[in-house]
Order: C-alpha cells, then sequence, then structure tokens
C-alpha cells in the first residue's frame, strides 16, 4: 500500500500548493467567473497526456483506454454523460470534487467534512443499490458493450494514428490554456501559480506511475467505503481492494504536510458552503463520478491522457452540469 499513499501524497500535495481546493474556486470556475481551476485543470492534462503516451512508448505504462460507461437506457455512452452532469451538479452544490475533497479535510476546511460525509452516503447508495440495478440492467458483457459502442479511443473515433491525435490534443489544449491565460489572466491564491499547479500535478501522475504502475483517480474510494459498509453490515463479501481508500487517506496527509510547512496556504474560503448543501454535494459526486466511471482527475486527467473517449465526453457532462447548477443558483 505504500506506492498509492505515496502517489496520494504527491497528489494531494500539488492540488494544495496549487490552492484549487477551496470552495469559492470551484464555484467560481462553474459560474465562469473565474478560471484558476480551468488553467491549473488543462496544464495537469496536458502534461499528463505527455509523460503518459511517452511511458507507454517506452514500455513502463501498460494501462487500458476507458470503456463507455452504460446504463442501458438510451446509448453507450449514457452512464458517462448522465453521470457527468450529476457530478457536475455536486462539483457546484458542494465548492468540491471527489479528489479536492481531501484536501479540504487535510486543511481543515469545514465544509470539506460535510461533503466527504455526503459522498461516502452516495457510496453507500451506489454499492447497495444503484450498482447492483445497473448491473441487472446493462446485460451485455464490457466486450460486448465495446463491439456495439465503437471507438473507444480518439485516435479510432477520428480515424488517425495515436501519435497524431496526441499532437493534436496537445496543441488544442495548450491553444486553449493560452487563450485563457490572455483573455483572463487567471490568478492564485496558493504557493504557486495556476500553470505551475498544473505541471506539479502532472508531477502527481508520474509518481504514480513509477510507484505504482497506475494513473490517478479517486472516485473508486466511495465505492470501496460503500462495499466496506455492506461487508460490515452482513449484505455483502469481504471487499478485495482498498487502494483508492490508501490513495486518498495521502491526499489529506499530503496536503496537511503542505499546509503545515507553509501556513500561508491554508487560506480561508470565502464562499461558505452550509452543512446541507455539502452533504447533498457529496453525494452527487460519488454518485455522478460512479455512474460516468470516474471523476475529475480519472477522466480529466488520466482519461484525457489515455485518450478516451468516455473521458472526453463525461468531462463536457461535467462542466455542463456545473454550469447549469450555477446558473440556477445565480
Amino acid at each position: 500500500m505504500l506506492g498509492p499513499v505515496l502517489s496520494g501524497a504527491a497528489f494531494g500535495g500539488a492540488l494544495a500548493a496549487a490552492a484549487i481546493h477551496q470552495p469559492d474556486v470551484i464555484v467560481e470556475q462553474m459560474a465562469f467567473r473565474d478560471w484558476h481551476m480551468v488553467t491549473t485543470f488543462l496544464t495537469a492534462s496536458a502534461t499528463s497526456t505527455l509523460l503518459v503516451n511517452v511511458c507507454q512508448r517506452l514500455g513502463i505504462l501498460h494501462i487500458q483506454p476507458r470503456s463507455h460507461s452504460t446504463l442501458g437506457l438510451f446509448g453507450p455512452l449514457d452512464g458517462n454523460i448522465l453521470g457527468g452532469l450529476l457530478l457536475g451538479a455536486g462539483l457546484t452544490v458542494s465548492g468540491s470534487c471527489p479528489g479536492t475533497v481531501f484536501v479540504q479535510i487535510g486543511g481543515g476546511i469545514r465544509s470539506g467534512f460535510y461533503s466527504l460525509g455526503g459522498a461516502i452516503l452516495g457510496g453507500v447508495i451506489w454499492s447497495g443499490l444503484l450498482r447492483p440495478a445497473v448491473q441487472r440492467r446493462s446485460k451485455p458483457t464490457n466486450e460486448a458493450t465495446v463491439a456495439k459502442s465503437g471507438a473507444v479511443t480518439l485516435d479510432e473515433w477520428i480515424g488517425v494514428s495515436r501519435d497524431t491525435t496526441v499532437v493534436a490534443l496537445e496543441a488544442l489544449l495548450a491553444s486553449g490554456l493560452a487563450a485563457i491565460i490572455y483573455l483572463a489572466s487567471p490568478t492564485s491564491d496558493g504557493l504557486v501559480g495556476p500553470v505551475t499547479g498544473g505541471l506539479l500535478i502532472g508531477g502527481a501522475q508520474l509518481v504514480s506511475v513509477v510507484t505504482r504502475k497506475s494513473l490517478l483517480g479517486t472516485s473508486s474510494s466511495f465505492e470501496e467505503v460503500g462495499d466496506y459498509v455492506l461487508w460490515a453490515a452482513g449484505r455483502g463479501p469481504r471487499p478485495r481492494s482498498y487502494s483508492t481508500i490508501a490513495l486518498t487517506a495521502g491526499m489529506a496527509a499530503g496536503a496537511s504536510l503542505v499546509f503545515l510547512a507553509s501556513p500561508s496556504a491554508r487560506v480561508v474560503p470565502e464562499t461558505a458552503i452550509e452543512p446541507a448543501r455539502a452533504v447533498l454535494g457529496g453525494s452527487l459526486l460519488a454518485l455522478g463520478s460512479r455512474m460516468a466511471g470516474g471523476c475529475t482527475s480519472g477522466h480529466g486527467i488520466s482519461g484525457f491522457s489515455l485518450l478516451s473517449v468516455s473521458s472526453f465526453v463525461s468531462v463536457v457532462a461535467m462542466f455542463a452540469g456545473g454550469a447549469a447548477v450555477a446558473a440556477v443558483m445565480g
């Protein structure tokens, strides 16, 4: 379990230094009033994409792209769409995400504890009720689903080589990043600027590759906790994995170390999230991310790196859901 803990510590420390764990940063981004979060996100995605594809070329890393999340309702990507919408709504409501909530815990942000409680509740609901229902509805095997759904990766969907797709994606991410920096001039209240923060997150991805031959992703921890709760209640077998729980524990520890080393990084949130709102948002984070088969980091950073079509769909849905809720909430 040392690998997940070290990877989590690097990831949590990077998020803390970049200060994208602050509730106001997340809420304001979903309202498109502050571009700090997206600037860091695009930098991290671009860095991770380059690192992951180089490691795959060198034979250091062997990971399959993320498959489509299918609910059996209206298409092979319906889980990614509906789950992404719920995940985005959860971001706006809670002022958190499945990864930054653990940094909020490490920083002692009050709403983060309520969001985590809601996420654990969502994990139990997913493991005990929704996951079995989805499994019953989605009868086909993963292979059959993939065969019906077509391209799993972006290069397959476009019909060009993987290298060409990686270069095009890097150019697109860099162009978007340059445009945002030029037009919005985003700044950070953290120890480092938004771009440097993204580079640090990319470095955390490299730590994950080196220490555990896997990529970053946090939302599985809620499902793992849900499985353990069901097992403790005598309603399921003993879970075989707790690696993502270890990773998220490392995230909280890594963030705590950053805040202890530099108290100035522990910025007081400007956006106050009431307990009931945080619990509701946390539940949406867990349910949405599990329905979509990944979260902000799992899809937006790691999934992008693998050129997974499902990840691009999930991230678009996430921002759509978050922006829609932000517009309603004002």
